[in-house]
C-alpha cells in the first residue's frame, strides 16, 4: 500500500510556513502524519505540494531520515482533493493506497483502520465522526452495517453528523471514479463526488468511525489545542541545563543546548534546542522553539516558533508567536504575532 499526502493548501495570515508544517510541541503537524503511516508500515509516500513545495522538501528531503521514502507532486492549481488523485496517477499505480490531509493531526493513529481495510478491502473506505455543524465538512449517510448510501459536500440541510475527518482508504477503484466526475459548483473536483459515484455505482464504500483526538490544524485555536493534547503525552527528558535557581514542576522537555536560568517551567512543557529561558515563568502547555529567548516574561499554553524573542514581557497565554517575531513591553495580551513582526506595546 501506498499514501498520497495532501499539503499544497494555504498558509496561515501572517506566517510565511505552510501550515503542514507549523510546529506543534516542538513538531511539524505533517511530521506527524509522516509517522502515522510509517507506523501501519506504509513507506512509499507522495506528498502533494504546491507554493510551499521548496520548505516542505528541504525540511523532509526524500523521506529517509524518518525511515520513508517520499515523492513530490506538483499541484500548480488547487483544483481539489479527486484532482490530487488524478495527477497522483503515475505514483500511484494500481496499488491501494491511503489519502491523508496534511494538516490533519491524529493523535493515536490510523492502526486499526489500516488493518480493518485490509481485511475487508471495500472499495474505499473513509474515516468519520461526528460533529455539531456538518455543514462544513464532506458528510457520510450510512446503513446499520456501516456501508456508505450516501455522500454529499457541504450540505445545507444535513441529514447526517457523520464528517469525513481527512483519512481515505482506496483500491485503484477510486481511479474510474475521479475521471468520470465534473467539478463542483465551487470549481473543483471533490472527492465526495468521486466516492458518491463508487456508492451509484453499487462499490462497497464504508465508514469508520475515528474514536481518538483529531484535529484540522487550519485556525490557530486549533492548534493551540493540538498542542495541549500532545504535550500530555510528553515525559520529562533534561537535555540542555537547568541551573539551581530554577524550577521545574511536572513533565518538562529541555533540548540540548537550552538554558533555563532563574527560571520556573510547570509542565507540561518544551524548550527547544538552543533556546535561553531566563528570568521567566513558563506555565502548562507551552511550546518554545529552537533558538529563541524568553527573557523576564510569563507565558503559557502557547506556542513560540523558532528564534523568536519576547522579552518584559507578562501573562501571555493562548498565544502563537511566529519565527524570529520580537514581542516587548506587553502585558495581559492574547496574541498572534506572525513571523518576523516586531510588537511593542506599552505596559
Amino acid at each position: 500500500m501506498k499514501a498520497l499526502v495532501l499539503s499544497a493548501g494555504v498558509r496561515p495570515a501572517g506566517y510565511s510556513l505552510p501550515r503542514q508544517i507549523v510546529p506543534i510541541a516542538n513538531k511539524p503537524v505533517l511530521e506527524y502524519v509522516v509517522e502515522n503511516l510509517r507506523d501501519v508500515g506504509i513507506t512509499d509516500i507522495g506528498i502533494v505540494v504546491g507554493d510551499g513545495a521548496q520548505e516542505i522538501s528541504e525540511l523532509f528531503g526524500d523521506g529517509s531520515y524518518l525511515g520513508v521514502s517520499i515523492t513530490y507532486i506538483q499541484q500548480d492549481v488547487a483544483l481539489g482533493l479527486a484532482h490530487c488523485v488524478r495527477i497522483a496517477r503515475p505514483f500511484l499505480g494500481d496499488d491501494d493506497f491511503v489519502m491523508y490531509m496534511g494538516d490533519n493531526v491524529l493523535v493515536e493513529g490510523i492502526g486499526q483502520i489500516a488493518d480493518e481495510f485490509a481485511r475487508l478491502r471495500p472499495s474505499a473506505q473513509v474515516l468519520v465522526d461526528k460533529v455539531e455543524d456538518p455543514r462544513l465538512y464532506g458528510v457520510a449517510e450510512v446503513d446499520e452495517n456501516s456501508r456508505v448510501t450516501r455522500l454529499i459536500e457541504h450540505p445545507q440541510e444535513p441529514r447526517s453528523d457523520l464528517a469525513m475527518i481527512g483519512v481515505y482508504f482506496f483500491t485503484p477503484a477510486i481511479h474510474a471514479a475521479v475521471d468520470a466526475i465534473e467539478p463542483s459548483w465551487r470549481g473543483e473536483f471533490e472527492i465526495t463526488d468521486a466516492l458518491q459515484w463508487l456508492v451509484t455505482h453499487e462499490r462497497d464504500v464504508r465508514a469508520r468511525m475515528y474514536s481518538g483526538f483529531w484535529k484540522d490544524t487550519g485556525k490557530v485555536e486549533d492548534v493551540l489545542e493540538c498542542n495541549r493534547e500532545l504535550l500530555m503525552g510528553l515525559r520529562t527528558d533534561i537535555q540542555g541545563i537547568v541551573d539551581d535557581e530554577s524550577r521545574l514542576i511536572g513533565d518538562v522537555v529541555v533540548e540540548e543546548g537550552a538554558r533555563v536560568v532563574r527560571s520556573c517551567i510547570v509542565g507540561p512543557a518544551i524548550i527547544g534546542a538552543g533556546t535561553l529561558v531566563e528570568e521567566s515563568i513558563i506555565g502548562p502547555y507551552t511550546s518554545i522553539g529552537a533558538d529563541c529567548r524568553i527573557v523576564d516574561s510569563g507565558l503559557a499554553d502557547s506556542i513560540v516558533l523558532n528564534e523568536a524573542t519576547v522579552h518584559n514581557v507578562s501573562g501571555i497565554e493562548t498565544s502563537l508567536i511566529g519565527r524570529r517575531a520580537r514581542v516587548g513591553s506587553a502585558r495581559q495580551h492574547r496574541l498572534v504575532v506572525g513571523d518576523g513582526a516586531h510588537v511593542d506595546l506599552a505596559a
